[in-house]
């Protein structure tokens, strides 16, 4: 009867516990839950400041002075409404202590208006306007007008008319004249954004002249002591 007894308390042992070499299935299942929670997600690319670059402002509306550098007259009768001519900027334009727009930039205008003298009295006038400038590879649009008037032969019409009349048909006025280095006043028609750039120094290569003393000749016409 005891051996039966024992023998049934083993068998419920071996019932109860898993068959070796197995893991139990809750132990497998955490398992798996424990590798999902090791991996990593995806970080965010991580911005680097860099440092902010000064942006300055030449605004429009900046006098530009100007110089022509061609002749303008009604004399020859050659001027047409359109025609280009050549002006360049007189003096250097700044801002904040930095040359933006320096002297000797080549500029253009243009013919507006032309009126040659004529019978009567009449004067020749010259209309023109200003352009733009060229600075690099960049057109900066410009704004102004300009013009010259001749002097009119009026008191020389009316004498001649008072007098003779055919004369005064004969009469006539002074021709329009813009002399080429006359000053010339234009403004910017847009805006001009610019960053300051140290300037380098450019170093001179300035050959030194040979002393009198070291030159064959004078070696040959130097006077000797006596």
């Amino acid at each position: 009867m005891k051996v039966s007894l024992y023998g049934a308390l083993i068998s419920v042992a071996l019932a109860a516990s898993p068959a070796l070499g197995q893991e139990p299935a809750a132990t497998v299942q955490s398992t798996g839950t424990l590798r999902g929670q090791v991996q990593e997600a995806p970080q965010a690319p991580v911005a680097v400041l860099a440092p902010v670059q000064q942006v300055n402002v030449l605004r429009a509306g900046t006098e530009i002075p100007l110089i022509m550098r061609e002749e303008l007259t009604t004399k020859k009768k050659k001027l047409r409404v359109g025609q280009r001519f050549q002006m360049e900027v007189s003096e250097n334009v700044t801002s904040n202590g930095v040359v933006v727009i320096p002297s000797g930039t080549p500029a253009i205008g243009e013919i507006t208006e032309v009126r040659n003298k004529g019978m009567w009295g009449k004067s020749g006038y010259i209309g023109a306007r200003v352009v733009s400038l060229r600075l690099g590879d960049r057109h900066i649009r410009l704004t102004g007008n300009f013009d010259d008037k001749g002097v009119t032969g009026t008191g020389g019409v009316v004498a001649a008319v008072a007098l003779v009349p055919i004369a005064g048909f004969f009469t006539t006025g002074t021709s329009a004249f813009i002399a080429s280095g006359a000053g010339v006043k234009g403004f910017l028609d847009e805006d001009i954004a610019f960053r300051p750039v140290a300037s380098q120094l450019q170093v001179i290569d300035v050959p030194v002249q040979a002393s009198a003393a070291s030159t064959p000749a004078a070696s040959q016409n130097a006077i000797p002591a006596k």
